[in-house]
């Protein structure tokens, strides 16, 4: 999720789960810590400063685990009590900086980047990948939940039902990736691997992916639609961006192949060399995405979102000559 719909969705906590017994005046630094907690993960853009393979490697690692979250929890609840100046102490802001992020880990695991939850024991990244990293819908539910609970300032019932038909909306978007799938496996061979993301707009906009050992197959999906949805210039940035997803019975099948069609051995040498090391890691759906004289570039499908003018996270390797050691490139 992006930073803000994370810090307002721990103001909207905040609300949902403020004891009946506080004492006065203490709600707003209540939400004020949830709204603070549940951005503060996201601290961890600070590596990107150190390049983009530190980026990859580290975001969303250390500052999301479910392991030290205790131990940033008190932290925070700490800064954030001598910050909004909460006369109980930090004890009293604990439990819902806690809770604040939990649920900014819970927002990340719902995407496809992947969320190192066991970090620093672990580096395996969950991914449950049934809501794109920014959605609107969700954002909105999040949204009107705060602004009928400032309506209705003496109940928690708006908050609570936000965040119960936030609970819902990932529920229903579960059940349409289950649906994608289903499709994608009529049009697999046996063996193949079948995977599908989220895409922005609807949550009905999906690319479902068939891949094997050689290459990925995959189409741009719109679950509910009957006809293809024309785009014509000056329709707007959202249209542009929602038009590509076609009817299933319509769908068109792309292939992008891991290694290219020509000089298949350099590039998958390059594939597998040490500089790499990282992005096969990362990489869920890697792909060739182009060879500049003495580079192999490879980019990973799971961002390659039609209308975005551009796949990011693309990294290459290089070898000046036959035998020489491979160096990374970064597009």
């Amino acid at each position: 999720m992006d930073t803000l719909t994370h810090a307002l969705s721990g103001a909207l906590l905040a609300r949902a789960t403020n004891p009946k017994d506080a004492p006065p005046r203490s709600l707003p630094r209540r939400i004020a810590a949830g709204f603070f907690a549940c951005a503060a993960p996201d601290l961890d853009f600070v590596v990107g400063f150190a390049g983009p393979v530190e980026y990859l490697a580290q975001h969303r690692g250390v500052t999301h685990s479910l392991i030290l979250l205790p131990l940033w929890a008190f932290a925070l609840s700490w800064l954030l009590a001598k910050i909004l100046r909460e006369p109980r102490g930090w004890r009293a802001l604990y439990g819902i900086t806690a809770m604040a992020i939990a649920l900014h880990i819970a927002g990340d695991l719902i995407t496809g980047f992947g969320t190192m939850v066991l970090a620093p024991f672990s580096n395996w990244r969950g991914a449950l990948g049934t809501t794109f990293i920014i959605d609107l819908w969700f954002s909105g539910i999040i949204v009107a939940g705060l602004l009928l609970s400032v309506l209705i300032r003496k109940s928690r019932v708006p908050s609570v039902a936000a965040l119960a038909f936030l609970v819902g909306y990932v529920g229903f978007q579960y059940v349409q990736k289950q649906r994608v799938l289903d499709f994608a496996a009529r049009h697999a061979a046996p063996g193949a691997r079948i995977t599908a993301h989220p895409r922005p707009v609807s949550p009905y906009n999906w690319t479902v992916f068939v891949s094997d050992e050689g290459a990925h197959r995959f189409a741009h999906i719109n679950l509910n639609r009957t006809e293809v949805k024309p785009y014509r210039p000056g329709d707007g940035f959202i249209a542009r961006i929602d038009s590509p997803y076609l009817p299933p019975d319509k769908a068109i099948w792309v292939v992008r192949r891991r290694y290219g069609e020509v000089d298949e051995r350099f590039i998958e040498d390059a594939w597998r060399s040490e500089p790499l090391a990282f992005y096969r890691w990362f990489a869920d759906l890697p792909a060739f995405d182009g060879k500049e004289k003495s580079c192999a570039y490879f980019v990973d499908l799971r961002f390659d979102t039609p209308g975005r003018g551009g796949t990011p996270f693309r990294y290459g390797a290089c070898r000046d000559a036959p035998g020489a050691p491979w160096r990374l490139a970064i597009f």
